[in-house]
């Protein structure tokens, strides 16, 4: 995810109408990345996604025990063949309903 995140940045005709700039983008990543963990995947879980290039996304959740995936992507990594009952996939704008930050 660290490389997919760093890459999405790297692409700056997507910022093209970004309020932010490349620097203040960093910062935010930053900050992203010091409330990381780095989890290890010994396995390979084969969710069988539509699009085989989002299955290491359940596979770094399941491995992370983490409580939700935040897509917009739902269509796609909602439906695999492979279900794990406490994950949850939820739009960025579920995300802050169902996890509010704290005050």
């Amino acid at each position: 995810m660290l490389a997919e995140y760093e890459d999405v940045l790297g692409r700056t005709e997507l910022f093209a109408d970004s309020v932010l700039t490349a620097k203040e983008r960093g910062e935010v990543f930053d900050g992203l990345m010091r409330r990381c963990r780095w989890v290890e995947v010994f396995y390979a879980w084969r969710p069988n996604l539509p699009d085989e290039a989002d299955n290491h996304l359940i596979e770094l959740a399941v491995a992370a025990q983490a409580d939700a995936i935040v897509t917009r992507n739902l269509k796609d990594v909602a439906r695999g063949a492979l279900k794990f009952p406490s994950l949850r996939v939820v739009t960025p704008e579920q995300c802050l309903e169902a996890f509010p930050c704290p005050p």
